[in-house]
């Protein structure tokens, strides 16, 4: 029972993650720290600042370094937020977590809802490491409940570094334009041999054939692409031949 000196308890107000810090109600920013990053209007003291917005970036890295450290090898798995619980999508996930786990991976994602939400639980139920690189949003995407070591990052960029450095694979679930940002920056870094022994796998053929036929018929066919490029990507449905070429890149080490 509240009094009239208490303010009343409300668990639906809106709230968002800025780094290490968490605004809500009145103290929300209305723009992102990237976005004034990259944007170039507005008056010339941002360009003053830019120097000491090196320290912030600088404080990102190191705290994502030290965090990440010592979580042993890695799989990052990536798949839309908007994979609603209950569905194929989110149980395959779930199940991607846990099996991923059990094979002695932690498991790395968005830290956000849906496939991400998914996969992290599957994680702990293997009785694995579940991590999450939240990134602030203009709308809030909190860490999920399944996450047990999490890292809020600002920039994209810093966030990017560390599902690289700290993966040995990646594991595509189908998702939007963030997850399709992730898969192709891996394929290009491994395209270009800034990583190597670094397995990426597109879970869901009916979902990505449309995707692989693109490639194969328009970039490929075009010259945009090597022939050995396609094979950087292994297209299948069969979860437990996902888990075993991330376990035999791992092996290979």
């Amino acid at each position: 029972m509240t009094t009239s000196n208490q303010r009343p308890v409300d668990l639906d107000f809106p709230s968002r993650i800025k780094g290490p810090i968490i605004q809500r109600r009145g103290q929300i920013e209305q723009t992102t720290t990237d976005q004034r990053l990259l944007d170039h209007r507005g008056p010339t003291d941002w360009v003053h600042s830019d120097p000491w917005r090196v320290l912030r970036i600088e404080a990102e890295f190191i705290e994502g370094f030290g965090a990440l450290a010592e979580i042993g090898p890695a799989i990052a798995v990536f798949g839309s937020a908007r994979t609603k619980p209950g569905t194929p999508e989110y149980q395959l996930a779930e199940r991607a977590g846990r099996k991923l786990a059990e094979a002695g991976f932690a498991v790395i994602t968005g830290g956000g809802p849906g496939a991400m939400e998914a996969a992290n639980r599957g994680a702990q139920q293997g009785q694995g490491v579940s991590v999450g690189l939240n990134i602030e949003l203009p709308f809030e995407q909190e860490l999920n409940h399944w996450v047990d070591l999490g890292v809020n990052f600002r920039y994209f960029f810093a966030r990017k570094t560390m599902f690289v450095k700290y993966s040995q694979g990646f594991l595509v679930l189908p998702g939007g334009f963030g997850t399709l940002d992730e898969l192709f920056e891996a394929v290009t870094l491994v395209q270009t041999r800034k990583i190597t022994r670094f397995p990426v796998v597109l879970l869901g053929t009916d979902y990505w054939s449309g995707l692989m036929e693109w490639l194969e018929k328009s970039v490929l066919a075009e010259g945009k692409i090597g022939p050995t490029d396609l094979g950087i990507l292994i297209v299948t449905d069969d979860l437990d031949e996902a888990v075993a070429s991330m376990v035999a890149a791992r092996d290979a080490v």
